[in-house]
This record gives C-alpha cells, sequence and structure tokens, in this order.
C-alpha cells in the first residue's frame, strides 16, 4: 500500500492530489461534526480520569515507577507530539489568521493591538494546546493501561480486547495496526518534509545555499544518517539525551527572542490571547456553524478546526503508542497532567513570543510576511529584529536551525520505533535494526515525495493522513470504551503515605 501510494505521488501528483483533497474536503464538510465532537469529548476524558479516583492508577503494577525522570520524559513527548510543528507554525499560523479575508484591512501605523491580532493568537492557541494532547493522550493512556497493566501487545487492537476479546488479534487488530502504520509513515513523512523545507530556507536566509531539490535530498539524506545514529544507540541515549539538549536549545531560542523581540507588544498579546482562548475553550470546542447560516464561519472551521483534529488524529497512534512506551510507572494523574498542562504551558509561551513578534512586525512594519512562503517567515523576522546587528541575526537563525534539525531527528527515531513495535505485533523491546530500517524508510519516503513529487505531493500526502483520522477516530471511540468497561473492574490502589513509599519495580530493559 504504501510502495504503491509512493509511486502515484511520483507518476500522478496532480490526480492523486486532487482525490486526496477531495476526500478530505468531503469528509471535513460533511463529517467534520464527528471531529468536533470526538475531540472535545477525549479532551472531557482527559480531565475526568485527572480527578478522579481513577488517577491513581498506575501505568503498571501498582509498585511500579517511572522509567525516565520528569524532565527527560517531557522533553521526548514534547519533541514527538508537536516539535517541528510549533517551530514551522509558530510565526506563520498567526499571520494565516490575521489576513483572513474579513481582516483584509489589517494593516495599521500605530494604536492599540487591534482585535484581530489577538484573536489570530488565540486561535493558533485554539489549534495547538489542549485538544492535540487530548487525542494523544486518550491512546496513550489506553495503550499504557493494557500493556504495563494487563501484559497485553502494545498495540491498538489490545484496547479493543474488552470488546471483541481474541479477535482483537485476528484480522480486526491487523486492519487497525495497518492503519496506524499507513498513518505514522505518512504524517511522518509529510512533517519531515517541511521540516526540510525549513532548513533549507534557513541555509539558504544565512549561507546563500540554493533552495533546490538537490540541496533537499543532502539535508534529508544527512538528516536521516544521524538519526539513523540515535536510533542504533537506544532510548535512553539516543531520543532522551537529544530531547532534553533540544527542550533547553528551544528554551534558549525563546528567551533570546524575547530579549530581543517587541517585549510589550508580545506581553500583551500572549496574556490577552490566553484569556480569549481559555474564556472562549467550550464555545470554540463545541462550534460546527453551518454554511447555510455562516458561509464564511463554516468555511473557516472545516479548513482549519477540522481540517487540525483530522491531523492530530491520524497522528495518535505515532505520539500516543510513543507516549505510552515511555510513561511506564506513572499514575494516570501525573500522565495527564504531564501531557495535557504542560506542553499547553509550552504553546501559549511559544506563539505568544513567536507569533507576537510575527504580528508586530506585520502590523507596525510593514513586514510582508503573508507574502512569503510558511518556511521563511520565521527567518524574516530574525531579519527585523536583529536589523541593528546582522551577524547575531544569522546566529539566532543558525540556532533555529539547529533546532528544527534535532527535531526531525527525534521524530524520526520515535517513528521508527512506532512502526517496529507495531509491525512486530506490540512488542515494546524490537531489535535495533529493525528500527533502523524504518528511519530508513521514512527518509526515503520523504525523499522521494519531496524531490521527484515537490509541495504538492506533500499535500497529497498530507490530505492522505488527514482522511485516515475518520476512521481512527471511530477506532480511538472503541478504545476507550475498551478502556472504560476495564477500568470499572479495577481496583484502584489507596493512597500511599511517602514514609511507606519504595522504589518499586522498572521495566526489565530499556531497548
Amino acid at each position: 500500500m504504501i510502495i504503491a501510494f509512493l509511486v502515484l505521488g511520483i507518476v500522478a501528483t496532480t490526480p492523486l492530489q486532487n482525490a486526496t483533497t477531495a476526500t478530505r474536503d468531503w469528509i471535513s464538510s460533511e463529517l467534520g461534526w464527528l471531529y468536533v465532537l470526538s475531540t472535545t469529548f477525549f479532551l472531557g476524558l482527559a480531565i475526568f480520569m485527572m480527578l478522579s479516583k481513577f488517577g491513581r492508577i498506575r501505568l503498571g503494577p501498582d509498585d511500579s515507577r517511572p522509567e525516565f525522570s520528569t524532565l527527560a520524559w517531557f522533553a521526548m513527548l514534547f519533541t514527538t507530539g508537536m516539535g517541528i510543528g510549533l517551530v514551522f507554525w509558530g510565526v506563520s499560523e498567526p499571520i494565516h489568521h490575521l489576513t483572513w479575508p474579513r481582516n483584509a484591512d489589517y494593516l495599521v501605523d500605530d494604536g492599540p493591538v487591534p482585535e484581530a491580532a489577538n484573536e489570530a493568537l488565540a486561535l493558533s492557541l485554539f489549534h495547538w494546546s489542549f485538544h492535540p494532547w487530548a487525542i494523544y493522550i486518550a491512546l496513550g493512556m489506553s495503550l499504557g493501561y493494557f500493556a504495563f497493566r494487563k501484559n497485553l501487545p502494545l498495540r491498538p487492537a489490545s484496547a479493543l480486547y474488552p470488546l471483541i476479546g481474541e479477535r482483537a488479534f485476528g484480522w480486526p487488530g491487523n486492519i487497525v495496526d495497518i492503519l496506524a502504520v499507513f498513518g505514522t509513515i505518512f504524517g511522518l513523512a509529510t512533517s519531515l518534509g517541511l521540516g526540510t523545507l525549513q532548513i533549507n530556507g534557513g541555509l539558504n536566509h544565512v549561507f546563500g545555499i540554493p533552495n533546490n531539490s538537490t540541496v533537499q535530498s543532502i539535508i534529508i539524506i544527512v538528516i536521516t544518517g544521524i538519526a539513523l545514529f540515535s536510533v542504533l544507540s537506544g532510548i535512553d541515549k539516543g531520543i532522551r539525551r537529544l530531547s532534553v539538549i533540544n527542550l533547553w536549545l528551544a528554551f534558549l531560542l525563546l528567551i533570546v527572542v524575547f530579549v530581543f523581540g517587541p517585549k510589550l507588544f508580545m506581553i500583551s498579546t500572549m496574556t490577552t490571547s490566553a484569556g480569549e482562548y481559555l474564556g472562549n475553550l467550550v464555545p470554540w470546542s463545541l462550534a460546527f456553524p453551518s454554511p447555510l447560516t455562516d458561509p464564511q464561519a463554516a468555511d473557516w472551521t472545516t479548513t482549519w478546526s477540522v481540517f487540525y483534529w483530522g491531523w492530530w488524529i491520524s497522528w495518535a497512534p505515532f505520539v500516543g503508542i510513543f507516549l505510552a512506551r515511555i510513561s511506564y510507572g506513572r499514575t494516570i494523574r501525573e500522565f495527564v497532567l504531564g501531557a495535557l498542562f504542560a506542553p499547553v504551558a509550552v504553546s501559549i509561551l511559544w506563539f505568544g513570543v513567536f507569533g507576537g513578534s510575527g504580528l508586530f512586525y506585520e502590523l507596525y512594519r510593514n513586514a510582508g510576511l503573508a507574502g512569503l512562503d510558511e518556511e521563511d517567515r520565521a527567518f524574516r523576522v530574525m531579519d527585523l529584529m536583529f536589523s541593528f546587528a546582522p551577524t547575531l541575526g544569522n546566529a539566532v537563525s543558525l540556532l533555529l536551525i539547529v533546532v528544527v534539525t534535532i527535531f526531525f531527528v527525534t521524530s524520526s527515531d520515535s517513528g521508527s520505533l512506532v512502526v517496529d513495535t507495531l509491525t512486530n505485533g506490540g512488542d515494546t523491546h524490537p531489535v535495533r535494526w529493525q528500527r533502523a530500517f524504518w528511519a530508513i524508510a521514512e527518509g526515503a519516503v520523504t525523499l522521494i515525495l519531496l524531490v521527484l513529487g515537490g509541495q504538492n505531493a506533500l499535500d497529497a500526502l498530507q490530505a492522505a493522513s488527514v482522511v485516515t483520522g475518520l476512521p481512527f477516530a471511530v477506532i480511538l471511540l472503541f478504545m476507550v470504551w475498551g478502556l472504560a468497561r476495564a477500568l470499572s473492574r479495577e481496583r484502584v490502589p489507596k493512597l500511599v503515605a511517602p514514609e511507606h513509599r519504595t522504589e518499586g519495580k522498572r521495566p526489565p530493559a530499556r531497548s
């Protein structure tokens, strides 16, 4: 199936793009309500599980303890969950919302922050904060529970065991796993392709290196080689170390941009947009306007929110399985707190600083960001911000390239682990050479589609990935049903006083 899609992406790029885009658009307009309601349900579920007695249940035996430190755990889940995306869209998405047709007259010379700017940032937070992580939590929590507490394979089919018994590991479960592999590989290839474009754009900006398919091929080959080395080093020495390093580098980048950027504007838009986002969380979460009563709002919702919910759901097998794999020994309450609220705080900071900077220069300095390609906008902001010291600006742009590159590596590494786990029947310690094979395969898929098919092939791939979100939304609802049935029979452990706690059991080995 993957090879067939690759061939079509190369020899029939335009027809494939038209077909996948048409399918995606039909799903968005006719079945978008399913994405809206299911995603909102997953958010409510995560909060309920955190606050209820079930929050005391560990993803493992009662005496198990976390395999990784809290910092390393958060670094891995964040860099895997949306690292490249935040860097790529941190400046771009608020600009898209700002220049939405109804805000066409957004440019101003001076004065208070236009309401459109606050709304643009709030809408970006809506797409990158609670909802995507709630989706990941629903799948990761279900799989972590069944894999580590009930000793079932780490595969989506295991969560269906309470509903259909052994048939979960027959052909129904195989179909679910195939969909998960499909969504993981193509979702990763799309994100890695976007990351490659941004790296190439940055190298062109800093060093004048041509922005073409040859350079992009070299970038993919080099980074795939680095990812291969990380794969062979194992989770502890590979993903964990790189994730922690990149988390600190990303925060360094954040601090530098904040210090040299329009601080008052960033603080104002960050706090105002965060308040607007939180205040509108429930109505926005349930909004699905009818094209008959408000065609403009309906078009925006299907183009943005419904697209994002489908995209995040298609990514859920990848991020959810990896999140479950690294969360052994944590309580459900710890799991939700760390995987829901901590990433949201980072998203608010990231969009507040980078998105706020982009909005400032677009509104008050006529930066022309709306007319640039998405991958070039962040570097244009660096130019304007460091116009007094171009060398320093190039250094910050280079740091941005390094951060994107490491996100690329950690995504490829964790993706190869997930695909290998799925293709090995849920084995949590697959052989490293098999993980290496999948790391090379992911790089090859990205290389073939980006170089031979171009941007249209990536768009077709992204549309196809979103389409897989529809069946997986239904599957994920059944997985949650299976979890609820299992929890109804669970003996919830009592709280243990600190003086009676022990080190507990840890996983037998790390891959």
